[in-house]
């Protein structure tokens, strides 16, 4: 391919078991005749596997069950204020 201008577009996909990539949607808009250059990105063993929802279900039960309790108990703070808890993060 010659050194020339090239646009990105980025999709989702997989590889198949043959090696295929396989597009999660087809690229609309542009026909393109002729040969493309493709890069994958694939995540590391380690990124694969560290989901940043990976919290215990144990601990998620306990921790609503102690909010449910608070709630029943009247322990509430105003909604601006949680908002400004979060916003200083």
């Amino acid at each position: 391919m010659r050194d020339e201008l090239m646009k990105a577009i980025e999709v989702t996909g997989r590889i198949d078991a043959q090696g295929n990539l396989v597009l999660d949607q087809p690229i609309q808009g542009t026909d393109y005749p002729h040969q493309v250059r493709v890069i994958v990105l694939v995540p590391e063993k380690a990124e694969a596997v560290d989901d940043p929802d990976d919290t215990p279900i144990e601990e998620v039960k306990a921790s609503l069950k102690r909010a449910l309790q608070q709630a029943k108990a009247g322990q509430t703070r105003p909604i601006s204020e949680l908002w400004d808890r979060i916003d200083a993060e």
